[in-house]
């Protein structure tokens, strides 16, 4: 993965439950992190009109509405989240091969044809608030990193250009794709573990270390005192790490 700095590492999570929250964050923070992820909380309260006023003031969008329906229907959708000219997006793994193969190829196309800029389609391997016994409660008897392998590779096969999962996973999956430009986005980073409901993480460095590409933070960044303070020393902290990868 190749970034213009570390900052691009950096992807804050507005999750919010307003527009004008959500705007006087991106003020505080656009010239100190690289990308703003805008998922389902925000983007359900606002609409697309907080993606569109974000990338039109020169950030970048990591659209987080993990994608999960008939291949159609996904593609279709996957098609307007390019549209809205965001950087980055997800659809669930589980949705299956022809789901996935369809939205790259859909995306593909509409590139293409509407001269727009490609964004990157990545699929949700497992939410990181799933556990073993999670999936036993599901009827799935196996261990979450071999499901999140399997569908890493998949993934791949699909033409997809990377994948959300947990930095525990990195490691495997960085084993099991063959592409070098294969991107992980690990969700609920922080620099210390701390008691919510991200089960399956890793501390900032961990991830660094791990070969994570993107880190996803919210709340450190979102409920500190100062949250230019937070993102910058967070920032400071991936290159720390970088540097002794």
């Amino acid at each position: 993965m190749t970034t213009n700095s570390t900052k691009d590492r950096l992807i804050v999570a507005l999750d919010v439950d307003s527009q004008s929250r959500a705007l006087d964050l991106f003020e505080q923070l656009r010239e100190h992190i690289g990308m703003f992820k805008i998922g389902m909380q925000l983007f359900t309260a606002a609409g697309p009109d907080i993606v569109r006023a974000i990338v039109g003031r020169g950030s970048r969008v990591f659209l987080d509405l993990k994608y999960h329906d008939i291949p159609n229907t996904v593609a279709m959708a996957a098609i307007e989240a390019t549209r809205l000219g965001v950087s980055i997006f997800n659809i669930h793994a589980p949705g299956g091969r022809e789901m996935m193969k369809r939205t790259a190829e859909a995306v593909s196309e509409v590139s293409v044809r509407e001269n727009l800029s490609r964004p990157k389609v990545i699929a949700v391997t497992l939410l990181t608030s799933v556990d073993r016994e999670t999936l036993k409660g599901i009827g799935i008897d196996e261990a979450p990193e071999t499901v999140v392998t399997r569908m890493a590779s998949i993934a791949e096969a699909c033409g997809l250009d990377g994948v959300v999962a947990s930095a525990q996973e990195v490691r495997n999956i960085r084993g099991a794709v063959s592409r070098s430009d294969f991107i992980i986005v690990t969700p609920g980073m922080r620099s210390a573990v701390g008691a919510d409901d991200q089960r399956r993480t890793m501390s900032i460095a961990e991830a660094i270390r791990a070969g994570a590409d993107y880190l996803v933070v919210g709340r450190p960044i979102l409920n500190a005192a100062d949250p230019v303070a937070a993102a910058i020393s967070i920032v400071g902290e991936i290159e720390a790490s970088a540097r002794q990868s």
